[in-house]
């Protein structure tokens, strides 16, 4: 039987015209948005624009896996729907990615797609972008609702609710055999490999993921918190460092995004420590390599940080502002827990 990719799995299992199925909300309640099935429904998007938009989509960092998948999917979407894309590499420098923003408002184009180096500089961005009525659809780096707020009408959110994903990492713990107990003392000890402070995914899945152990009524133990900015190598350093501070005293790895744990998972084995006998290691997003270390036994689960649905979905919302329709402030696709049992589902 043929594997089938992640990608066209993800495509093949969502609701046709994606326009319908996003649901707007706020707060933390999580509405999925699937994927379009891109043949039929972006033809009649190409017919009415007639290729006439320029899209200029801003990119804080190539170099992330993650948002290296997103923004292929993104710009396949909006090229099939007929626009004219243009993605800028921010370098993960915030005065470069201002520069690119403004350059794009010189060329005049008709919406700005921002995955923002730094969230708190959304409001700067909505700031200099406003004068020239430019849309904005902010994707990935969710902005404080004020910045949306003050771009009524022009300005909208499309993410998924890292609330939830924490919540996910806690649940896969609860779901192991000794439910992060592993020497049974009543106590689940960990480590925590975090993401960028700034980033309101890194602080939520740092949260939320041993909220899901606490409200469990599960005692927790923190050994350290490990500021590794989504970076593979150096979440390698710092949970081999943590291995030979605190040896066996780790029970559980949490690692806010699949890159860190990858690096994780190097350090764990060449620690001679097995996931899944003697330690626990989760992650976020669903790449390749972690959903083949899942069903290899390598890493007790990930979490799907959906790419094809949130793209599909930005790319809905860019073409909404091209024809003027309404648009929503909100966006939200789900997360999907990623385990053993249904990790072949997401395989490439």
């Amino acid at each position: 039987m043929k594997m089938i990719s992640r990608r066209d799995f993800l495509k093949a299992s969502a609701v046709v015209g994606a326009t319908a199925a996003m649901t707007a909300c706020g707060g933390s309640s999580s509405t999925s948005t699937a994927a379009s099935s891109v043949a039929s429904s972006t033809a009649a998007s190409a017919a009415a624009t007639n290729g006439s938009a320029n899209i200029g989509v801003c990119i804080y960092q190539f170099a992330d896996n993650f948002m290296t998948l997103y923004r292929s999917d993104l710009e396949e979407y909006l090229k099939d729907m007929g626009y004219s894309v243009t993605i800028m590499d921010g370098k993960n420098d915030q005065n470069t990615q201002t520069e690119q923003i403004n350059t794009f408002l010189q060329q005049g184009v008709d919406v700005l797609v921002i995955n923002p180096v730094q969230t708190t500089s959304a409001q700067t961005i909505v700031d200099t972008v406003k004068p020239s009525e430019t849309p904005i659809v902010f994707i990935n780096r969710e902005p404080d609702k004020s910045v949306l707020d003050s771009y009524a009408d022009k300005c909208c959110y499309v993410g998924a609710d890292a609330r939830q994903s924490g919540t996910y990492q806690g649940e896969l713990i609860l779901e192991t055999e000794t439910q992060g107990d592993i020497n049974g003392d009543g106590k689940i000890t960990y480590i925590m490999c975090k993401g960028d402070p700034e980033n309101i995914d890194a602080q939520y899945r740092t949260e939320y993921s041993i909220k899901a152990l606490t409200d469990a009524g599960k005692e927790v133990e923190c050994l350290y918190e490990y500021l590794d900015n989504w970076d593979q190598t150096t979440a390698q350093q710092d949970v081999a460092n943590a291995l030979s501070q605190y040896g066996d005293k780790i029970e559980v790895v949490f690692c806010n995004n699949d890159a860190m744990a990858l690096g994780a998972l190097q350090s764990i084995q060449q620690a001679n420590r097995t996931v899944g006998k003697d330690i626990y290691l989760v992650g976020v997003d669903a790449l390749a390599e972690a959903v083949q270390d899942v069903l290899d036994g390598n890493m007790t689960g990930t979490v799907l940080n959906d790419d094809v649905g949130q793209a599909t979905a930005a790319a809905e919302a860019t073409k909404l502002y091209v024809e003027g329709s309404k648009v929503e402030q909100y966006y939200w696709v789900d997360y999907v827990k990623v385990t053993k049992d249904n990790a072949s589902e997401y395989a490439k």
